[in-house]
């Protein structure tokens, strides 16, 4: 009886220190230097103090543009990106110039955030026009609510 060798995959061959198909050393190479070092924000010295400049801080942006499909599959990480705006005292603005398609779950979650929001007494103001956000509101009767613009 003759036992037939298994057919090795990719991955196992990495795990064995193999080298991937259509990997090479340089390529391997400029990953690593894509991913560079994290930052602490500081600057380099001032070069006529020879003192530290301040680290740089970056304004708040209470602006949010939404991606051109929010669906289902990306419910999850709007949810994420709207709810650390929850707090913001100041009105937020959801961009929505690049929505080209938006499914009942990504209508969902943008409908909690306003209402949430309404709720803490903040506002949520509205940049650009997206047919099919103010489509889809009307079918689900959610157009006062999120009082989009007309």
């Amino acid at each position: 009886m003759n036992k037939r060798k298994k057919p090795s995959s990719a991955a196992s061959r990495a795990t064995r220190g193999g080298h991937l198909p259509g990997s090479s050393r340089a390529s391997h190479k400029a990953r690593g230097a894509a991913r560079g070092t994290k930052s602490n924000g500081a600057k380099a010295p001032d070069p006529v103090s020879g003192k530290p400049a301040a680290p740089e801080k970056e304004p708040a942006s209470n602006t949010l543009a939404l991606a051109a499909e929010c669906t289902v599959a990306d419910a999850g990480s709007l949810k994420e990106r709207l709810a650390g705006l929850l707090d913001e005292p100041q009105a937020v603005t959801l961009d929505v110039t690049a929505l080209q398609r938006i499914d009942t779950a990504g209508l969902q979650v943008i409908t909690a955030f306003v209402r949430e929001r309404a709720g803490r007494g903040h506002q949520v103001e509205w940049q650009g026009t997206a047919p099919v956000l103010a489509t889809a509101a009307q079918l689900l009767g959610l157009g006062s609510l999120l009082k989009l613009p007309a």
